[in-house]
């Protein structure tokens, strides 16, 4: 670090702006004219402790940074892992959508597992609201993890009333929604360590652009 580096490194803003001033109305140079503010501003205890103090103002502001970096970090982590749960050996993300609502219904999902396997799901799914889209779409993905015969299932949806209600008693479930609720948890069943999570919508977006495709692609014969 050269002497102008490590004085300008020093320097408050208003210093900085004195010793350019006093450049320019002085004709000395840059590094000169910084010392020169700086040693004023030192006064009796000399330019050396005023370096010496600003090292140690500047070393506790990087000190209070990186704690700072750092539980934001670990607010980000546990964050994460209340939507995501433990690590899982399968993975599955769904989404319904209705459009209007009540109206024609895609469904998306997204099966991973953990030799990289990937299934995609995008298909029209009659007509509805948007509950029952999202209940086919998680239907559509047990389904196909039971044909695969997956173990150690993750599945995540952004629907609550759907999240909410395929976890919770039969006797606090929405009853028109009970068919779908039987078929869910049925396939459940079939799937050794299978959980159903809530997330975020924004961290759902794969599943919600199958379903969103899925509607694009309605036909009229789709709603028969």
């Amino acid at each position: 670090m050269t002497e102008l580096t490590h004085l300008l490194a020093a320097a408050f803003k208003s210093e900085r702006s004195a010793s350019r001033k006093l450049a320019a109305r002085t004709g000395i140079g840059e590094e000169q004219a910084l010392r020169t503010t700086l040693e004023q501003r030192a006064g009796a205890h000399g330019l050396a402790h005023l370096l010496e103090q600003r090292a140690a103002l500047a070393a506790t502001e990087t000190a209070r940074l990186a704690a700072r970096d750092a539980r934001r970090a670990l607010a980000r982590s546990a964050t994460t892992g209340k939507h995501d749960g433990p690590p899982c050996a399968w993975r599955a993300w769904f989404d319904g959508s209705a459009h209007p609502n009540p109206g024609r219904c895609g469904i998306g999902a997204l099966l991973t597992g953990p030799a990289a396997e990937k299934i995609e799901i995008s298909r029209p799914a009659g007509y509805g609201n948007s509950s029952e889209a999202e209940y086919l779409a998680l239907i559509a993905v047990l389904e196909a993890a039971v044909a695969i015969g997956a173990r150690g299932l993750s599945v995540h949806g952004d629907s609550r009333v759907v999240i909410d209600d395929v976890n919770g008693p039969a006797s606090a479930g929405a009853p028109s929604l009970r068919e779908y609720r039987a078929r869910a948890q049925a396939l459940l069943a079939r799937i050794d360590d299978a959980c159903v999570r809530w997330l975020p919508r924004h961290k759902n977006q794969a599943a919600d652009a199958l379903s969103q495709r899925a509607v694009a692609a309605f036909e009229p014969a789709d709603m028969a």
